[in-house]
């Protein structure tokens, strides 16, 4: 049995997995909104509004598509070489490729070239964060106790909301000091400039850093696997499926809620930007507490069954959300989005440990890096821009929420494939003492 860690240990470990991440994602988020309320504008200018709004998302979509090569090298990389080493490099990754995004020339400046480099810096934002989110799981969960992996895991799961709601929040505040023509003109680069200044508070976190003693173990073992990639996708296929469904509801809610609900808010409801912002944020603020409660839950009941009544709840919402918004009230528009993003917690607090508990520890990085990517191709990437075509095209929003509906289907088959944590792993209320000791199923 490996040496327990100390408890400063896991709380250091705890806190970068929650920092780390809500960096890299304040960077994706920023990308998010800007592709949401100024991109058409600045990088695909058009005589039709929607049709900017297209462009714009595609170029969020990027974002998703070049998720799963972050995953192919990164996780395969965090079983070979160790967590820390990866989670050290993402970071700088798409930092940098933010901090460029920042300081690129519109297309009024240089003509096609704007947005050729714009989609080129959102690959590789897309790259860093596909590679972070398996090392960033694994390095909470893997210092804390595996009885309360829910709860650890979840370190990492708080990083999107609170990378939103920085996000967001400086979006607002600069939207609220600005007027309409300086935002447009150089106020949305403040908060990709910002970024700068974070990555550098990240990484002087993580270099302090222990590698996780589970890796420890593997290397001691001489236990590392030599194609990792190959190892899952022969011996793990079922639970990779399962593992890959599972994510796509929390991603396509996600994606309705903080990014295309800001079109919808201000194009359909007539409500400014400033409005739709502060919903988000409302929601965002709520998530960063609702998450990691949603994991400490999912350690004391079973992990599957609070997953898929809040997967079945999330699919109903937006029958109730999209009807009680249309008459413009700003006050139900918040309401709804919090109801949503409270949803969407109860599915991502768990659903790391759940990703996690699919895979051997020998596996758990590419596995699970695996998981997280290539169900963003199916969920988050091209979900905005199939509400916007839905909307375009039916001017209705109840294609809208049977999408949804849809995606929640598809999670609850992956929760009916995937396993619960191994008793072995003493992950689940009374099991038997933890064994740590890695092994190789």
């Amino acid at each position: 049995m490996n040496k327990p860690e100390s408890s400063g240990a896991v709380r250091r470990a705890f806190f970068a997995s929650l920092t780390g991440t809500a960096l890299e994602w304040y960077d994706f988020a920023i990308y998010s909104a800007a592709a949401a309320l100024v991109f058409g504008d600045l990088f695909f200018p058009s005589e039709d509004p929607t049709t900017g709004t297209l462009l714009a998302f595609s170029t969020y979509a990027v974002g998703y598509v070049s998720r799963p090569l972050g995953g192919f090298v990164f996780g395969r990389l965090g079983d070979r070489i160790g967590r820390k080493k990866v989670l050290i490099t993402t970071l700088v990754l798409i930092g940098v490729a933010t901090l460029l995004i920042g300081l690129l020339p519109t297309y009024t400046s240089i003509g096609v070239t704007a947005p050729v480099v714009l989609v080129l810096l959102r690959f590789a934002q897309g790259v860093g964060v596909g590679g972070e989110w398996g090392g960033a799981v694994l390095l909470s969960s893997e210092f804390g106790d595996p009885r309360r992996r829910g709860f650890y895991a979840s370190a990492a799961q708080i990083g999107p909301p609170a990378g939103n709601l920085m996000a967001n929040g400086v979006l607002a505040a600069l939207g609220a000091l600005l007027t309409e023509a300086q935002f447009l003109d150089w106020g949305w680069r403040v908060a990709f400039l910002l970024s700068g200044v974070l990555v550098v508070f990240g990484l002087w976190i993580r270099t302090k850093l222990e590698e996780t003693p589970v890796f420890k173990a593997m290397e001691a073992e001489q236990n590392r696997p030599s194609a990792p990639i190959k190892e899952v996708l022969t011996t793990h296929p079922r639970r990779l499926a399962a593992a890959i469904l599972s994510r796509v509801a929390p991603d396509v809610l996600y994606a309705l809620f903080t990014v295309f609900v800001l079109t919808y808010a201000t194009g359909e409801l007539g409500m400014s930007r400033g409005s739709a912002l502060t919903a988000v944020l409302i929601g965002s603020s709520l998530q960063v507490f609702l998450i990691p409660l949603a994991g400490a839950v999912s350690d004391r009941f079973n992990r599957r069954l609070v997953y898929g009544v809040s997967a079945a709840a999330a699919g109903v919402w937006p029958f109730v959300f999209f009807p009680m918004t249309s008459g413009g009230s700003w006050t139900l528009l918040a309401l709804g989005v919090v109801v949503a993003l409270a949803l969407h917690s109860f599915m991502y607090g768990p659903q790391a440990a759940f990703i996690a508990e699919q895979f051997d520890p020998r596996l758990r990085s590419t596995g699970s890096s695996l998981a997280y990517t290539l169900a963003g191709l199916i969920g988050g990437a091209i979900a905005p821009l199939m509400f916007t075509a839905l909307l375009d095209a039916y001017a209705s929003w109840i294609p809208l929420a049977l999408y949804i509906l849809v995606a929640a289907a598809v999670t609850v088959t992956g929760l009916l494939l995937g396993r619960d944590a191994p008793e072995e792993e003493g992950a689940t209320v009374g099991t038997a003492e933890p064994k740590t000791a890695v092994t190789t199923g």
